[in-house]
């Protein structure tokens, strides 16, 4: 084994294609709103495919429990806000109160819940062409089950935002230009 990586050829071509899937993936960083739109049609994709073939009703259960999941964690704040208020609450009792701006960090940060969802997608896509992954079900409760999970979850994570008084996405807030001057 030399110090660059493996002998293996096959290990050697398999690191040199992860290099180069990195790069185009590290291209995309800035690039959030053709990102999300690429997904948002990848899913239609994966949905018009589910649809004509009326079939794989679990694997689409399956991919938007995993994404609600990711949207959770996407909304959730990384650190405890009860832990966080608190100690601002005991500095402010001792008179140590600093006002430090705190922004808001996200358990999951945009681009991984981006990254995340991409995968999902494309692995239910691929299963949507294996019939092993075709089980028999009732699809409409599947579907109402979902939808009252979302409304569940997503009311449950709006009561913890109003109560510790955080805004997790950037609708409404003011964005600054460069003044020339």
């Amino acid at each position: 084994m030399n110090e660059g990586g493996s002998t293996n050829p096959i290990m050697a071509k398999f690191n040199a294609l992860k290099t180069i899937y990195r790069f185009y993936i590290d291209k995309t960083v800035p690039h959030v709103k053709v990102r999300w739109a690429s997904l948002s049609g990848f899913i239609l994709l994966f949905l018009t495919r589910v649809v004509l073939a009326q079939g794989w009703y679990v694997v689409c259960y399956g991919l938007f429990i995993f994404l609600l999941n990711q949207f959770l964690a996407f909304l959730t704040p990384k650190f405890d806000v009860s832990l966080q208020q608190d100690e601002a609450n005991k500095e402010l009792e001792a008179g140590e109160r600093s006002e430090e701006f705190r922004p808001f960090i996200r358990r999951l940060p945009e681009f991984k819940f981006w990254y995340n969802a991409a995968r999902a997608t494309a692995a239910s896509l691929l299963m949507s062409f294996f019939s092993i992954f075709n089980l028999p079900v009732f699809w409409p409760i599947l579907l109402m089950y979902f939808i009252l999970l979302f409304f569940l979850t997503m009311r449950r994570q709006i009561q913890h935002m109003m109560k510790y008084n955080y805004i997790p996405l950037d609708i409404g807030k003011k964005k600054y230009s460069k003044s020339s001057k």
